[in-house]
């Protein structure tokens, strides 16, 4: 059978197929042809093979098979099915000692191979092989009993995932064999045994088990579906930089519980990097314990090489604090603080983002002629950005001064060419607003026609009704009248917006459409002056004063200040 279909069907097969622990019975059906002396390497090596039991959360029994050692220190393979949904998993050696996995370092649902840890003192190991061949004798090696070894002949091999072997033995199928090791005369481990597609078959087959032993965790195995099918814990990458991509994945992908184990066990495996301690730090600090922040902070510090890198980590988890949780006072930590730790690292290492981190204190204490003139000069370091230009300009803004702010935002405007891309829009809707301010109106509906171009899709009635105030400033009183009515069309139950277009159309002459537009609001807005007044006003207008000063007399009895020098002027 071709090796890709063999697998699909076996995956097929195993759905169907329940795990049962086989610990008294014997393991494997007898070969009548086996005739072969057995090797005098058995009775050691079968100290190597063991039982796998998992379980579920309640504490059931999950499933069962054999696997065995691959290292001295515990690691160990066999098949993966077992695994899935367990909470637990056992193993119980040739001494019938039983040991608890630790971890899972790797795993292949395609293969029906898994790689985990054991809890083991000292394990008795198998030598992994390099590979076999066609026509090569194998000794099928069973859980405790090395007299009952079968011999069975690779009849066939493939190869798969850039050289590892899939081998076909003229054996045949050993249900409760799954997971035991193949060897070879010099009691080498070749291959573990596989799940037959039918308890009938003829023949049998196994997996490389250099292939078993390449699974590893990456920083992305977090994610992997196979490994995250098992509530097993998985072990961290040996690689820091990997362990340190784990970490970042997992804080969006892990529940709070086992994010925080993540961090405790990179902490116990690289308790030299500083990262662990500054990611339990944020834990810590979401949830108000500022002082276990703080002593993983000063211990990110104290065991950090890049004291700089640390310096700045600590300053930002202090202004985090500072911003966002200040009504719960520290006293250890302050404004202050914040700032001597981004000095501290521009000190020891000079980067740009450590005077970055300054300013953004700086502004926190509202120190912002300081903080704009950081946020000018890093406008001309390697950081250069329309942001910092922006940054910049908020800073002139809260000091009163709108040209050193327009001119900022002007600069900001310069990173960019036109035709301006979608990173634009919030630069250009920021210098409309400034020129709004500073009266350059129709400068600023260029803005907001720009912006608009961009943002098409998502721009909403607000921004309608902003251009349409950035209109009427600029006496573009057709455009302001367009941008009123798509304000209305986007939001028809906002009241203010009918005021804004009755007054409008009163401002043009529209008398009889300001009347119908009042009318409209009246009826959406019943309980305020606006509808009262401009309806009152457009028929005062249209010569309708009788009927244009009852309308008044309700705007000015409601409270409205203008009904009363309305009246004054139309009722004489």
């Amino acid at each position: 059978m071709n090796m890709r279909k063999r697998i699909f069907s076996c995956n097929v097969a195993r759905m169907c197929l329940r795990w049962t622990v086989a610990l008294s019975v014997l393991l494997f059906s007898p070969i009548i042809n086996n005739v072969q002396a057995q090797p005098s390497w058995g009775k050691k090596a079968v100290k190597s093979v063991f039982t796998l039991k998992t379980f579920a959360a309640d504490g059931s029994l999950l499933g069962s098979t054999n696997g065995f050692f691959i290292s001295e220190k515990g690691e160990a393979v066999s098949a993966y099915q077992p695994f899935k949904g367990a909470q637990k998993a056992v193993v119980i050696d040739a001494d019938g000692k039983e040991w608890a996995v630790d971890c899972m370092l790797g795993a292949s649902e395609t293969y029906d191979v898994a790689k985990f840890l054991v809890t083991v003192k000292k394990a008795q190991p198998l030598v992994v092989a390099a590979a076999a061949k066609q026509g090569d004798a194998l000794w099928l090696l069973p859980y405790r009993d090395a007299k009952r070894m079968v011999s069975a002949r690779v009849s066939r091999v493939e190869q798969f995932g850039g050289g590892y072997d899939y081998l076909t033995l003229s054996l045949p199928a050993q249900e409760q064999g799954v997971g035991t090791p193949l060897l070879n005369d010099q009691g080498q481990v070749v291959a573990l045994l596989q799940q037959s597609v039918s308890p009938k078959d003829t023949v049998s087959y196994a997996v490389a088990a250099r292939y078993a032993d390449s699974l590893r965790i990456t920083g992305l195995s977090i994610n992997d579906p196979v490994l995250r099918a098992t509530d097993i814990r998985k072990a961290l990458p040996g690689d820091l930089s990997q362990a340190q991509l784990t970490l970042y994945v997992g804080a969006a992908s892990l529940d709070s519980a086992a994010y925080v184990q993540l961090i405790d066990d990179f902490i116990g495996q690289f308790p030299s990097a500083p990262d662990g301690y500054q990611y339990r730090a944020n834990i810590a600090l979401a949830a108000n314990r500022f002082d276990d922040a703080r002593r993983d902070m000063e211990q990110a510090i104290s065991v950090a090489e890049q004291k700089d890198d640390a310096h700045y980590n600590y300053s930002r988890l202090i202004l985090q604090k500072e911003l966002y949780k200040q009504a719960l006072p520290y006293e250890p930590w302050s404004l202050t603080l914040a700032l001597k730790e981004a000095e501290e690292a521009y000190r020891i290492n000079p980067l740009p983002i450590y005077r970055y981190q300054q300013a953004q204190v700086h502004f926190a204490e509202k120190n912002y002629e300081q903080s704009s003139d950081i946020f000018a000069e890093l406008a001309q370091s390697s950081l250069r950005s329309a942001e910092l230009f922006y940054e910049a300009s908020r800073c002139r803004a809260l000091l009163a001064d709108s040209i050193g702010q327009l001119a900022l935002l002007d600069s900001a405007m310069a990173q960019f060419s036109r035709p301006y891309l979608k990173e634009a829009a919030p630069y250009l809707l920021a210098r409309a607003q400034a020129r709004m301010s500073m009266e350059k109106y129709r400068d600023a509906v260029q803005d907001l026609n720009d912006y608009e171009s961009l943002m098409r899709s998502q721009v909403n009635a607000n921004f309608y009704y902003l251009r349409h105030q950035a209109d009427l400033g600029g006496r573009l009183f057709q455009q302001a009248l367009n941008d009123i009515n798509r304000a209305i069309e986007m939001q028809p139950s906002e009241p203010l917006y009918l005021a804004e277009k009755a007054a409008l159309e009163v401002r043009v002459g529209l008398y009889a459409e300001a009347g119908e537009t009042a009318a409209q609001l009246i009826q959406l807005a019943p309980n305020q002056s606006d509808g009262y007044l401009f309806l009152g006003l457009s028929q005062c207008l249209q010569g309708k004063k009788q009927q244009g000063l009852e309308q008044l007399q309700k705007a000015l009895d409601m409270g409205d200040p203008q009904a009363q020098e309305m009246i004054d002027k139309y009722g004489k």
